[in-house]
């Protein structure tokens, strides 16, 4: 029996997700006023025309989102041929994690759910930085008109959440191609390992494996809801809908953490780090000037509030502008505190039998 490679789900379990776009209340159905009666007989017995403007839906969504999810597909292709070339050309830190790997006859569906995983941080990434700048103050010129971007945010969510499942299913499906049991063995095993936690039980993925699955189940709810917010409340709505950002936050954490092409510190770790300045830019604005009047920090005296509330905003203003520094001291240095160099022999801590 082939054990399955160490390493959790690559790169970006990402996640992330999905929709960060601001509460905006649908079009209210007015119906226009009808016309007066002609002075020529009656009225016609015609009720008059309503003008019904369609509301967003989860199937509409669906419809619309298949430009970005070509797109998606796309750039998972090319990462994937990336990701096959570093390995056949012995230049990815995975072969130094797992050097059995090298045999990309035997691994590619691994390699290719690195690929989904890439692309999901990316999407999720852009999913964000749309939410931020529709929840915030929007610069001047934007290429898109505001509900042109919002619909795309909404796309992107929705792609987001395809390509963290895509990702996930061809972990698993690795897992069931490398197993050597009984299919039902093979199935409960991957089923196991990848959807729940604590399954996988090797390594860092004691860790990073939670991370990641906690990644993928906030995403499709929080993604989700936008389309029933009109039941739930668009205040609740809200108030969960900020967890996103968290989803995010744990997608690029299980990265880092167990993310074979990231592994040590290096350029290409750098750059994902590098990618969280924006995000934190743009958060901090949100923050520091929100488009609802009742989220600006007054002095403490003009706070209509409770004392605690004022106190908590302070503090995430504070923690941003906190995370905005830390993040600049780790690109300059380039040194997050993690792994710096492969170790001389990993073959006893990562055995692969035949």
């Amino acid at each position: 029996m082939n054990p399955p490679p160490e390493p959790v789900t690559p790169d970006a379990e990402k996640t992330p997700a999905p929709d960060v776009a601001p509460d905006v209340a649908p079009v209210p159905d007015v119906a226009p006023s009808p016309s007066p009666a002609s002075d020529v007989g009656p009225a016609p017995d015609v009720a008059p025309a309503t003008a019904t403007p369609s509301r967003v839906t989860l199937r509409s969504d669906i419809r619309a989102s298949w430009l970005d999810g070509l797109v998606a597909l796309v750039v998972t292709a090319v990462v994937f041929v990336i990701l096959f070339v570093r390995i056949k050309s012995e230049a990815s830190s995975t072969l130094t994690v797992m050097p059995f790997m090298a045999d990309t006859s035997a691994f590619w569906m691994y390699y290719l759910s690195q690929a989904f995983g890439w692309s999901a941080l990316l999407w999720a990434w852009g999913t964000v930085i749309i939410g931020l700048l529709l929840s915030g103050p929007r610069p001047a010129r934007l290429p898109l008109s505001g509900p042109r971007l919002e619909r795309l945010h909404r796309t992107t969510s929705l792609n987001t959440i395809a390509l963290i499942v895509a990702h996930a299913l061809l972990f698993a499906a690795e897992l069931i191609y490398q197993d050597t049991d009984a299919w039902p063995s093979r199935v409960g095993t991957a089923v196991l390992e990848t959807f729940i936690p604590g399954g996988y039980n090797s390594g860092t993925g004691v860790w990073a494996m939670p991370i990641g699955q906690a990644a993928l189940y906030l995403a499709i709810p929080l993604g989700l809801l936008f389309y029933v917010r009109h039941r739930i409340g668009p205040k609740t709505w809200r108030v969960l809908h900020r967890f996103v950002l968290v989803v995010y936050v744990l997608s690029v954490w299980h990265t880092l953490l167990y993310g074979t092409n990231v592994w040590y510190d290096g350029a290409f770790r750098n750059t994902v780090w590098l990618l969280q300045l924006p995000i934190a830019a743009l958060f901090l604005l949100r923050l520091l000037r929100p488009a609802r009047r009742s989220e600006r920090l007054a002095s403490p005296g003009a706070h209509r509030g409770s004392k605690a509330g004022w106190g908590l905003r302070l503090t995430g203003r504070v923690a941003a502008v906190a995370i905005i520094g830390v993040l600049v001291a780790v690109i300059a240095s380039g040194r997050d505190g993690g792994r710096t160099v492969p170790p001389e022999d990993t073959s006893s801590t990562h055995v692969h039998d035949d």
